[in-house]
């Protein structure tokens, strides 16, 4: 089954994502997201409630549909996305000490496909 997304990490174990985790999970080298060098900006984005990655995803994802998924997401972060982001987006908090269940994959299949029927990508290139 094909994604109709691009799926990148956006961790903080960089590229060693790729080859400590891709290899344990049967997923191929990814593209990862670069974080920018801590700023005054991140502090106040944390004193608001905000995760420090959500400024710099937003800005990956240039106004294209996305899906982020992290075990610190807060509703900072999803008010601020609604109000900066201009395409579709979801953010989906997963329990740390689970990781992504099954629970959480059916959110993500039902929000991502959705997402891609919304953008008119035909059916027969969604499953």
């Amino acid at each position: 089954m094909a994604l109709p997304c691009e799926l990148v990490w956006a961790t903080t174990w960089m590229a060693d994502t790729n080859e400590c985790i891709c290899p344990r999970i049967g997923l191929p080298q990814l593209p990862v997201v670069t974080w920018p060098e801590p700023s005054n900006g991140d502090e106040q984005d944390e004193r608001k409630g905000m995760h420090w990655k959500t400024r710099t995803l937003v800005a990956w994802a240039a106004g294209r549909v996305f899906a982020w998924v992290d075990d610190e997401i807060t509703n900072a972060d999803r008010a601020w996305v609604s109000a900066n982001h201009p395409g579709q987006a979801l953010l989906h908090r997963v329990d740390a000490r689970l990781g992504l269940t099954g629970a959480d994959y059916l959110v993500l299949d039902e929000h991502v496909f959705d997402f891609a029927k919304d953008s008119g990508q035909a059916d027969e290139d969604l499953r």
